[in-house]
C-alpha cells in the first residue's frame, strides 16, 4: 500500500491564485479532485457552502429539486445568506414570492405531488424566506 499523497498548502495557494483548475491541481499533486477540494477547504480557499435547509426543509425528490419553486427558494436563501445572485434570478424569485404573499398563499411540498400552493397561515414559509432575503439585500444595498 502506497503512502498517502500530501498537498503542500503554500504551493496549492500559489497555483490556485494562478488560476489552475481543480483537475490540473489533482494531477499535479497526484490526488483526486475531491482531495483538492478538501485541501482548498482546509487552506481557507473555498467559500463556505450555502445552507438552504431553512428555505428548503423538505427531502426533495430528484425530479422536484430543479423545479421553479425549489430554484426560487434556493435563490432567496442564497440572497439571505449574503451571496451575490444574478439580478434576473433574484428578480424572478422576488416576483414569485411576492405574488404568493400578496395573494395570501404559501408553498407546501409533498414527494408525490411536488410543490403546490396552499393558503398561508400565520407562519407562512414563503413570507419568512422572502423577509430574510429582503432584509439581507436591503442591508447590503443590493435590492433590485
Amino acid at each position: 500500500m502506497g503512502r498517502k499523497a500530501r498537498i503542500d498548502h503554500e504551493e496549492l495557494v500559489r497555483l490556485a491564485a494562478e488560476g489552475w483548475t481543480n483537475a490540473r491541481l489533482a494531477e499535479h499533486f497526484g490526488v483526486t479532485e475531491s482531495g483538492v477540494l478538501q485541501a482548498k477547504r482546509a487552506a481557507g480557499l473555498s467559500k463556505p457552502m450555502t445552507d438552504h435547509s431553512r428555505a428548503l426543509p423538505w427531502k426533495l425528490r430528484r425530479e422536484h429539486s430543479q423545479s421553479g419553486p425549489a430554484t426560487n427558494l434556493r435563490n432567496l436563501s442564497a440572497a439571505a445568506q449574503g451571496r451575490r445572485i444574478p439580478k434576473d434570478r433574484l428578480n424572478t424569485a422576488l416576483r414569485w414570492a411576492n405574488r404568493l404573499v400578496d395573494n395570501g398563499l404559501d408553498i407546501a411540498y409533498d414527494p408525490e405531488r411536488g410543490f403546490h400552493e396552499v393558503p398561508a397561515g400565520d407562519d407562512s414559509h414563503v413570507a419568512r424566506v422572502l423577509a430574510e432575503a429582503r432584509e439581507a439585500t436591503d442591508a447590503a444595498g443590493t435590492t433590485p
